[in-house]
């Protein structure tokens, strides 16, 4: 099973659709057996699902998401955990032992508004609920 993280300095990355990088752990009973890195360049949103069926990941660990991305890694069979804060590595060892603490309602909904051309991060119009 390889398992996918958006990271960012060893941490989940907080905004799936503006990840840099997927951090991919290779597993196999229950262990991992393999980490690299896997960068998006540019990709956005609905397209890193393709990304990511693309280099085999089954499962998904991640921040924020929003309905479009959700719907996108559904119709690509990967299942995923939002809402999940922290160390990549930590989250990742947690899934494999059952342990994982996510979010399953984890949604970022500020796509669903205009901004006015206002910048944002993440953590502000909804995202983490």
């Amino acid at each position: 099973m390889i398992i996918a993280v958006t990271h960012e300095m060893g941490n989940v990355f907080q905004h799936f659709g503006h990840t840099s990088q997927f951090k991919l752990y290779e597993t196999e009973n229950g262990e991992v057996k393999k980490i690299s890195l896997l960068n998006t360049n540019g990709s956005g949103h609905g397209a890193l699902a393709g990304l990511l069926k693309d280099n085999g990941v089954d499962v998904l660990i991640c921040g924020g998401i929003g309905g479009g991305a959700q719907n996108a890694l559904t119709e690509a069979g990967i299942k995923f955990f939002g809402g999940v804060k922290g160390s990549a590595d930590m989250a990742v060892i947690a899934y494999l032992k059952g342990e994982l603490d996510y979010n399953p309602d984890a949604r970022c909904d500020h796509h669903d508004h205009e901004h006015g051309g206002e910048e944002h991060t993440c953590g502000e119009h909804g995202c983490h609920h």
